[in-house]
Parts: structure tokens; sequence; C-alpha cells
């Protein structure tokens, strides 16, 4: 966790825990401090910094010196507002590099009492990650779906069951190389410790969807700037992910080259005028859009301007419901479709969502955990993927979780005050605490 000022309690060092999360986006930069508070039994949002992104294009880094320049920018921000010194953090991962696919591995239980253990458990899924993949692609995440004991499937929990022969179906996540590095490489030249890589939807999901939710099973679409994220789940697990490279940018672009405007005037517009289901416009308010070259403004109505947003969200939401029916999950979602991101925050959007993939739809914001602090800043779908990445940092950290690259690993550092804040954590029983927070969730 990251390291923050230290108070003295009785002559005893009292260490906060304290989790960042960094959203490394297309379109922003956001960071996010955190920590548990136990006396009102919730998330403590602590320091928020968030500014536009440069340097991204569909979730990957494209230049290096830029994307460090708004990194240090949102760190400064939020070291500021929680007075914390950020040392280490939490990433997410997006771009249309990510491919996952589903693998089985297979152990012989051998210890005289045939109880498995954790061992044998790690052991199974460090037997996964033996699967052939191209050599510039890397493991991100291995996560395990169910396992079988001689023949009996459906088992969630194998730890002390006894058998002789323990399989388990797995579902892999992978990215670039390259990709990964970079990321590595902007946040190090900060001077910041990455201390995990998440998928961004499955970061999202840990701060919008339910335990219910994921138990009768629900499709997560988090539309951000770059990129589309998938997340399913059904029965409390994670059954597929996907990314493609559609999303918000692509209908700032559209508003660009339609309305003849510069970037930052079509994304004014989209914000403050942006509908996307022109049947839902009930008042077709006029409004003016900026000349440039000297030419004079122009009066456009909200109707015109959603004819050029709707077909590229129409776009959006068929790439994803081709996706969801390609899991061949699409008829087991009971609890529908919840969308999330930034570009949910257009009007209209839910309406659209619901007309298209014909299911119940749920705009998804940060709101299934109890907040303090700067709770009401949060609760918005733009930073659903930065409080999840968060609460990721309160996760016990177990390779049966995620799995970052060896090469990748050898090259960060111990920090020795890490290792005091972990030896603490054990000693008091605020960490216990705060794994059955987190499991709650």
């Amino acid at each position: 966790m990251t390291q923050a000022s230290e108070s003295r309690d009785n002559g005893r060092a009292k260490l906060p825990i304290v989790s960042v999360g960094l959203d490394i986006g297309t379109s922003k930069i956001c960071a996010l401090v955190t920590s548990i508070d136990e006396d009102q039994n919730s998330l403590k949002i602590l320091g928020i910094g968030i500014a536009e992104s440069e340097g991204l294009n569909r979730g990957v880094v494209v230049n290096i010196e830029r994307t460090v320049g708004t990194i240090k920018k949102v760190i400064e921000q939020a070291e500021q507002q929680s007075g914390i010194e950020i040392k280490d953090v939490i990433v997410g991962i997006a771009g249309d590099h990510i491919e996952s696919f589903q693998t089985r591995g297979i152990v012989g239980i051998s210890n005289p009492t045939n109880e498995i253990s954790a061992g044998d458990v790690q052991r199974l899924l460090d037997d996964t990650r033996k699967v052939a993949i191209a050599a510039e692609r890397q493991i991100i995440h291995v996560m395990p779906q169910d396992f079988i004991i001689d023949g009996q499937d459906g088992i969630t929990d194998p730890i002390g069951i006894s058998g002789v022969r323990m399989e388990a179906n797995v579902h892999v996540v992978t990215g670039l190389k390259t990709a990964i590095q970079n990321i590595y490489r902007c946040v190090e030249r900060c001077g910041i410790k990455i201390k995990d890589i998440v998928l961004e939807p499955i970061a999202s999901s840990r701060s919008v969807l339910t335990k219910e939710e994921k138990e009768v099973g629900v499709a997560l679409v988090d539309i951000g700037g770059g990129t589309t994220d998938i997340a399913i789940f059904e029965e409390n697990v994670i059954r597929w992910t996907s990314v493609f490279g559609i999303a918000g940018k692509h209908v700032t672009d559209d508003i660009r080259k339609g309305l003849g405007i510069i970037v930052s005037s079509a994304e004014k517009i989209k914000r403050e005028q942006g509908h996307t289901f022109e049947a839902e416009i009930f008042e077709d308010d006029v409004f003016m859009i900026p000349g440039i070259g000297g030419r004079k403004p122009m009066e456009i109505n909200r109707s015109m301007l959603c004819r050029i947003i709707q077909p590229r969200m129409e776009e959006i939401f068929s790439f994803a419901l081709a996706e969801i029916r390609r899991s061949e999950y699409a008829s087991s979602l009971g609890a529908g479709i919840v969308i999330t991101g930034g570009t949910t925050l257009l009007q209209g959007t839910e309406e659209l969502a619901r007309e298209i993939f014909e299911m119940p739809i749920k705009i998804g914001v940060p709101s299934e955990i109890t907040y303090s602090g700067l709770a009401p800043e949060v609760e918005s779908p733009v930073y659903s993927t930065c409080v999840g990445l968060a609460l990721s940092g309160f996760e016990q950290k177990s390779e049966t979780n995620t799995i970052i690259a060896d090469e990748i690993e050898e090259n960060v550092d111990t920090d020795p005050v890490d290792e005091e804040v972990n030896l603490t954590k054990k000693k008091t029983g605020a960490f216990k605490w705060m794994k059955k927070f987190i499991k709650e969730l």
C-alpha cells in the first residue's frame, strides 16, 4: 500500500492503510487516493487528481513525454488534496491489444491425506500459465472459474476437499509486452512504483456491480474514450472479457468532422448538448457553434447534433452486443447490462441501449459501496474504473488473481517501507477487517 504520513499513538507507529488507483485512459488520466474508514465501515476518499489525457490512442501509450507530464500533474493534484505522498499505485490497462481465452489445467494430489491445499491450487494455476502464447504477448490475469476434483465439477473453493486429481477451467487475459512496458516506463519516470496492473473492466466491475448482479448474470459495458471494455459475470465468477477500439473519442471526432469545428469545441458541445436518442428529444433547443478562421458562429439544433451522435453510439452498442453473443452467455444475463464510463453521461444513452440490447439496462456508478470524505465527487460513471482500481489495492496480493510479467517484476525493487507496512498490517486487526470489507463487496 501507499506510504502515508506517520503518526504516533502511545509511542507506537500507526500507519494508515492507503490505496491509490491510477486510471491512464485515452480521454483522461485520473488518480484517486483512498483509505479504509473502520469507524464508519466505508471507503474514505482522500484526494482526486484528474486531467485531460495526452499521449494515448485507443488505450495505448503513443507519446511517453506527454503521458508522463499528465501523470505527474494528476499525482500532484491528488497529493495536494490528500496530504499524502504517493509512492505506489494500482494501474488500469485496456486497449484493443488485450486478448482473452479459456484454458484448463490439471495436477495430481500427492500428499498422504489427499486433502487439497492452497499450495496445490497455486501449483494448478502455475500449470495453466505454461499455456503457449505468442512471444510478444504477456499474461496479465489468470482467473480460475471452477474446479473439477476426481470428475466432480462446479467446485469454486477446492481447499480442504479430498481428491487425487484436480482440474480447473481458467480465464486468461493477455496483452502486448510493449504496451505493458510503456505503462511501467511512464509511471516509473514519475518516481512511482506500480504495485499491480488490473484490466480496466475488471476494476470497474468492483465499483459498480453488486454481488447479486454477479450471481444472477450481468454484463458490464464500460465505454471509455478510446476503447469499450466488456466483462461478463455469472455465479459470482468472471466468465468473459473483451475490448474493442470504438468509444467516446469516435463520437467527438464525428462531431468535429460533421460540424467543421476543432476537437475541444466538439468535446464541449458533446458534453453540454449531446443526445444519443432522437426519439427522446422533447425540447429541440437551438445553440451556437463557434466559427473557425474568422467565420461567423452558426446555429444548430439538438436533433441535428443527435443525428451525428446516434449512429456512432448505435455502432458501439451493436459491437458490444455482438461480443456478448460471441461469449455464449447472452441468455444467462438475468441482471441484464450495466453501462458505465464517461460517455454514458450523454442524455438518451440508457434509452438507446435498452432498444439495442433488448435487456434490462442500468447506468453504473460507484455507488454500491459506502463512501466518506470526497464521496460526491466520485459518484459518477467517469470514476468507475479509478474507484475499482483503488479497491483492488486493498485486496490481498495473490498470484491467483493477477500475474505480472516476470521480467517486469524483476525490475521493481521491494521498498523496505512497504515491508514495514505489510508487517504492521499482519500485527493489527485492521488487515483482517479490510479483507472482510472487500470480500463483502
